[in-house]
């Protein structure tokens, strides 16, 4: 059964979406994304999946507070990335309850961060973002190409001891028309890792395609835009999530 974790994208203080991740096309769905939180958590979803859209664009850490707020406000597991460069501010997020961190620019950039805090955290604590665009890997914000592809680096991180990836293909994310199931099933079955995909998801339909892809690693999908204006019933999805994920903690409603 595929988990559905709804997105929290913090820019400004504020919980927005962006188009393919490009500055200026954000819309503001919440002006307290620590509400939205605790609404999400409300509706039974079982993580919450925080981007520092501030962060990444500047390359070090924003929003902290709100980030601190919503650890807070809530008792779910929170996963967070964007701006995480060093590790001092990995240690930072972790140490204020933040459950895992999502390393993107600096797993790329610096593989001595990436190896020291698996080393010093685990491979739980510490998933590595891949934001692909025409099959290669984008940094700093999504933008500035690597000149790596997914899979490749994919493979490498799996043999550097990464067990976790947010795989997102960058053309699909905030479009709302629809996952690129084919590039994520191949990223699965050549690199064995364990997929958390993001981008596109606009139906229902589509979170049932992803009950496809379990079989090559992908267990998870990171929903934004869809849920924020109600492309689905949530009351489907809160049941489907309960029957086989009622080990992670009391519904907080």
């Amino acid at each position: 059964m595929i988990l559905v974790i709804p997105a929290i994208d913090l820019r400004n203080g504020k919980c927005v979406r962006l188009i393919r991740g490009e500055e200026g096309t954000e819309k503001i769905y919440s002006d307290d994304p620590v509400k939205m939180a605790i609404i999400w958590r409300g509706e039974n979803f079982k993580t919450l999946h925080l981007i520092d859209l501030d962060g990444a664009f500047e390359g070090k850490l924003s929003n902290f507070d709100t980030v601190k707020c919503i650890v807070e406000a809530v008792d779910i597991p929170v996963e967070y990335g964007g701006g995480i460069r060093t590790y001092e501010d990995a240690k930072k997020m972790i140490d204020v309850g933040v459950y895992r961190i999502i390393i993107g620019t600096a797993a790329v950039n610096d593989e001595d961060l990436l190896l020291n805090l698996l080393r010093d955290f685990g491979p739980r604590r510490i998933a590595v973002g891949i934001d692909m665009k025409d099959g290669i890997v984008q940094i700093k914000g999504w933008k500035d190409s690597s000149g790596i592809s997914a899979v490749a680096l994919g493979k490498k991180l799996k043999g550097n001891g990464v067990v976790r990836v947010v795989y997102t293909d960058i053309t699909r994310d905030g479009t709302l028309k629809g996952p690129n199931f084919d590039a994520m099933k191949e990223f699965g079955k050549e690199t064995g890792l364990r997929v958390t995909a993001s981008g596109g998801v606009s139906s229902y339909q589509d979170l049932l395609r992803f009950q496809e892809l379990e079989q090559y690693g992908v267990d998870s999908v990171i929903v934004g835009k869809a849920l924020y204006e109600n492309r689905f019933p949530c009351v489907e999805l809160w049941r489907m999530n309960e029957k086989v994920l009622d080990d992670l903690g009391p519904t907080r409603r």
